[in-house]
């Protein structure tokens, strides 16, 4: 049980080696190695090696080797939800990445509504082999994400009130543990793995793939509709608006509201580059006219500067919140709200609206609350239904406002202490310390899974990126 020599790792290499000759063994300055590269640039990942994962097996041999020789196991698909190594990771050169990107089947089976996906699809592919027989999978907000990472964070998409959880329609999940078993995780087979692994991230071991459920659904009526927000006065009757707006919706409509700050870029509509903006979103089930008409007072809230809101197909459900499809270095900050008051929205206002000097990208709250709010059939271990709305700040780590731009969010977060519940997703928790990662959980989950992170992985080969641990 020593640190593994040089000829260790050629050992693994060598196990890792196909029949043709190819490895899918990659150390610093190999081809394959640069996948490390997570889509948030902030973030630095520098293991040791990296594992170019294309069977479960893969996976397995990866993680028993680690755990033989008290090595660190990581795992990364695209990036988004990256936690970065720190220096004395770095310096103590104990982590293997698993990089799971080559895994990348999805299987429909259109008679029983239900995918399965292998550890390195992203959604848009789901979207498109699903949209043929009518169905959807709920996602996320961003389809260029990697699915299963969002699964095992609970999931919160934007059409989050009106199905619940993503992680909610998970059927089974594969998983490779601490001693490199491959399991087998449903509600009756190791029923503990699957409560953690819905929510619990990393914690629990490596997903290899997992199966879900899909829904009925060949298209919505959403996406956004933009304002100018350079006045203050318009900019906090626009707010006021949506709060009590957002308030009378049926489950079947979902929205949030942002305020932008949008760079002068190619990607960037015109008409809200280089100004602040504010842009409300909305996805809604419901029949086209039906859905038109509870959007009506926001539509007469003034002349937008861009009405993207229509009659959409679910391929383009990613048009809602219109994520940047490109590698950026990004910085976050979430907190969960119990409520939204009007004092809260001028709170807000003052953080981060005309004349507040941010320099965030975007400043978002979501409504919450709906199908969300109700308990799932099978006890999972995201700990925040109760919530009523999100709040999350995120910006870019430019040279002339890299300094500030954390604080500044941080700072945010901390005003609206007043009308938090105390949590964080775990989907929203990359940059946060392992004492704030207990805030994505009450005591309890936290306990149960730092128990159950012991029990199926006693050699600690799991214990960094977005884990708990005792």
């Amino acid at each position: 049980m020593s640190t593994p020599t040089v000829t260790d790792l050629t050992r693994l290499r060598e196990q890792l080696t196909r029949p043709d000759g190819t490895t899918i063994l990659a150390a610093p300055g190999d081809p394959g190695y640069d996948v490390v590269t997570p889509w948030n640039l902030s973030k630095v990942v520098t293991p040791r090696a990296v594992v170019l994962a294309e069977t479960p097996e893969d996976v397995a041999v990866t993680v028993g080797f680690a755990t033989d020789h008290r090595l660190r196991v990581a795992v990364q698909c695209t990036g988004h939800g990256a936690t970065g190594m720190t220096e004395q990771d770095v310096q103590k050169a104990d982590v293997l990445l698993v990089h799971t990107g080559r895994m990348n089947s999805v299987e429909i089976d259109p008679a029983t509504r239900t995918a399965r996906l292998g550890a390195g699809v992203i959604w848009q592919e789901v979207i498109d082999a699903a949209a043929p027989y009518g169905l959807a999978p709920i996602i996320g907000s961003a389809p260029g994400v990697g699915a299963v990472g969002f699964l095992t964070g609970g999931g919160v998409g934007p059409l989050v009130r009106t199905f619940g959880l993503s992680s909610d329609r998970v059927r089974a999940f594969e998983l490779v543990t601490g001693n490199g078993e491959i399991r087998r995780v449903t509600p009756t087979e190791n029923p503990d793995l699957f409560w953690g692994l819905r929510g619990g991230k990393g914690t629990l071991g490596i997903v290899t793939a997992v199966e879900i459920d899909l829904v009925q659904l060949a298209g919505f009526y959403g996406g956004a509709l933009y304002f100018d927000a350079g006045d203050a006065e318009q900019a906090g009757r626009i707010l006021h608006a949506w709060r009590a707006w957002s308030l009378s919706l049926p489950e079947q409509a979902n929205t949030s509201v942002c305020i932008f700050q949008l760079p002068p870029l190619p990607i960037v509509p015109p008409e809200l580059a280089g100004r602040m903006t504010i842009g409300i979103r909305y996805a809604s089930t419901a029949s086209a006219a039906e859905a038109a008409d509870l959007f009506t007072p926001i539509r007469a809230l003034g002349t937008p500067l861009l009405d993207a809101v229509g009659a959409l197909p679910y391929t383009s459900i990613g048009a809602v919140h219109a994520d940047p499809p490109d590698p950026l270095p990004a910085t976050e900050e979430g907190i969960m709200l119990a409520e939204l008051p009007a004092e809260a929205v001028d709170r807000l206002l003052e953080l981060a609206g005309p004349g507040s000097g941010s320099v965030q990208l975007m400043v978002e709250v979501r409504r919450l609350g709906g199908a969300l709010g109700r308990a799932p059939e099978v006890a999972d271990a995201f700990a925040h239904r109760e919530a009523g709305y999100s709040f999350f700040a995120a910006g870019v780590l430019m040279p002339e406002i890299a300094e500030i731009i954390k604080p500044q969010a941080q700072a945010m977060i901390a005003a609206m202490e007043p009308w938090s519940t105390g949590g964080i997703m775990p989907n929203f928790a990359s940059d946060v310390t392992p004492d704030e990662r207990r805030k994505c959980y009450d005591e309890g989950t936290f306990k149960r899974l730092a128990d159950l992170a012991d029990a199926y992985d006693p050699a600690g080969t799991f214990r960094i990126g977005q884990v708990v641990r005792h």
